[in-house]
């Protein structure tokens, strides 16, 4: 975010020092800014009627180290102005159908790396402890984060016998699902940009009952930090539609890897018994493929034959 307010106010506080072609150019990208993002320097100076060098004058002149440094701000002033088709269009636009698989999952992963150098290790440590030592745990994210609480909560399920996935059609529901919470619960709040008001809602609840407070956020600045204890921040900013969730995901990852570590024994027991239920139900046989065999293509002939079609 820091680039973008940067570049409109490098604009505007230095504009009655610019010579008159860099003042055309001032103009030109305050009015255009979505138009001069796609423009090289040379293509800049022919449409705005002035030099190449005077664009990259004009740059330089901003504090910024050449014409691509330039770019990269006008590019982030651009997103952050525009809705998110055109943001989509902006960042992928210049990229043909064939980069966009690649472009993604680089983004994806520089997101991933991001993380690793802004994440905290002492929270990551306190939030596992505070998750182990819980009486209760309550976990909410809604909207494009649902799944990401849904699969700690799936995962959280086999570990303890005390999790509770908050439902988040209606706020007053969230409030009657959390009713009980105390001192000695912990309540997990996922939330990226757009900041969900209801969960955040749901974690002053639970601070005002002094549970404890986690929350897996994109920055320090988020408004999620507000309430909570222990922050973990992950990376998730995004030109397009949707929202990589995929950093967060892997925090969630580590997170389920350091509980099942610390809690082995428990673990252990809870899969040994599902497989005793998986086996006495054959719940796996039916549900997931291992094999094909012909039983199975039996059974899945019978089914087509009887129950689909009365």
């Amino acid at each position: 975010m820091g680039n973008t307010r940067d570049l409109s106010n490098r604009i505007n506080e230095s504009y009655s020092r610019l010579s008159k072609g860099q003042k055309l150019l001032a103009t030109y990208i305050t009015d255009n800014y979505d138009k001069a993002v796609f423009l090289t320097a040379a293509r800049l100076g022919e449409v705005v009627g002035v030099s190449e060098s005077t664009v990259v004058r004009f740059a330089t002149h901003l504090g910024y180290k050449g014409y691509p440094e330039f770019q990269n701000a006008l590019e982030e002033l651009v997103r952050n102005k525009l809705n998110s088709i055109q943001r989509m269009e902006v960042t992928y636009g210049r990229i043909s159908q064939s980069k966009i698989l690649e472009s993604v999952l680089h983004s994806d992963a520089d997101k991933i790396n991001t993380t690793l150098e802004k994440i905290d290790q002492e929270a990551f440590e306190i939030a596992v402890n505070t998750i182990l030592n819980a009486k209760h745990i309550y976990i909410i994210g809604i909207r494009s984060c649902a799944p990401l609480a849904s699969f700690m909560a799936f995962y959280f399920n086999l570990m303890f016998d005390n999790v509770h996935l908050l439902q988040t059609s209606s706020s007053s529901e969230i409030f009657e699902q959390m009713v009980r919470i105390g001192k000695d619960d912990v309540i997990i709040g996922i939330s990226f940009p757009r900041y969900s008001m209801r969960t955040l809602k749901a974690m002053e609840f639970a601070n005002n009952r002094n549970a404890k407070v986690i929350t897996l956020t994109d920055s320090v600045h988020s408004p999620m930090n507000l309430y909570s204890s222990c922050n973990l921040i992950a990376d998730s900013d995004m030109a397009s539609i949707v929202d990589s969730l995929v950093a967060p995901l892997s925090v969630i990852n580590a997170l389920i890897v350091a509980l099942c570590m610390k809690n082995r024994k428990k673990v252990a027991k809870t899969l040994e018994m599902l497989e005793d239920i998986w086996d006495e139900y054959q719940v796996y046989e039916s549900d997931e493929i291992n094999y094909i065999d012909d039983s199975i293509k039996m059974r899945y002939g019978k089914i087509g034959d009887t129950e689909f079609n009365e």
